[in-house]
């Protein structure tokens, strides 16, 4: 588990993968959550770059939620979807693409644009995920052959 902090907000998650399968993993993390991933051809499994658009969209809801409850209620309906096709010769995804599915019929049509404008900047303020895609990032690999 892991550790606590002063203020009993829970220290960094680890997050790791181990090996299941050729092309077969599971990803785990310190607080006990599982996910299995693999090749596209396995069924029941999610590949790398589908848990990659499921953060982006997850983290989008995440940050929609409170400008969102605070107008429709705590117990709205919210689908994102996310998509978007790798380019394999550059092993990249050169666009994602997300869909809020929100019903937003009880508000008036000038309701409905503050809102989709508080949505909006909240995602682009507090996504972690989306900013961190936006902006690109430093990834580094080491390799412990002492493991």
């Amino acid at each position: 588990m892991a550790e606590q902090i002063a203020d009993n907000a829970p220290a960094h998650t680890e997050l790791w993968v181990e090996r299941t399968g050729t092309r077969l993993y599971t990803g785990k993390s310190s607080r006990g959550a599982e996910v299995l991933i693999g090749s596209e051809s396995v069924p029941g499994v999610f590949t790398p770059g589908e848990l990659l658009k499921i953060a982006l969209a997850a983290c989008s809801g995440m940050s929609s939620d409170f400008p969102i409850s605070r107008r429709l209620g705590d117990n709205y309906d919210a689908t994102i979807r996310v998509s978007g096709t790798a380019d394999r010769e550059n092993e990249v995804y050169p666009q994602l693409d997300e869909v809020l599915e929100l019903d937003l019929s009880e508000l008036d049509a000038d309701a409905q644009q503050r809102l989709i404008t508080l949505i909006e900047r909240s995602v682009d303020k507090v996504c972690t995920v989306g900013r961190t895609l936006k902006a690109g990032t430093k990834v580094t690999l080491t390799i412990d052959t002492d493991a």
